[in-house]
């Protein structure tokens, strides 16, 4: 019998202690990381190629899963110096349905009428984007 007394005392130190030097839940503090330039500013690969007065511009851009739906346009554009380049406007809507969350690299594609040897810049949903060459 007193071993089983013994036994159960111990059994009850232990639970007691374990709880005790576990942590809850309430004693963990929750900090947010503050946002990051390279959160905000998103980054495109481009390629341009130029044939008989047209441009072909692809790329790709890192969207947040796979559902997202990706688009792009591309237009003229003047600077305040007068210097002409190409704006690729890209377009990207999450898609709000069931999707593993898993960053993919989602591909895109325009045409553009324009003079040779132009710089090309790149906005995804308005926000100036990095643009990379390979």
């Amino acid at each position: 019998m007193r071993l089983w007394v013994s036994a159960a005392i111990i059994a009850l130190v232990i639970l007691v202690v374990f709880a005790l030097s576990v942590p809850h839940t309430r004693d963990i503090a929750v900090s947010r990381a503050p946002v990051s330039e390279t959160e905000i500013t998103p980054s495109v690969i481009v390629r341009g190629s130029f044939k008989k007065g047209v441009y072909e511009i692809s790329g790709s851009i890192e969207a947040p899963n796979a559902c997202a739906a990706v688009s792009a346009s591309a237009a003229l554009v003047n600077d305040a110096s007068g210097n002409e380049s190409i704006a690729v406007s890209i377009e990207m809507q999450e898609d709000s349905g069931i999707c593993l969350q898993a960053p993919t690299r989602m591909l895109f594609q325009t045409s553009l009428s324009a003079p040779a040897n132009l710089p090309i810049t790149a906005t995804v949903n308005g926000i100036p984007a990095d643009v990379t060459s390979p």
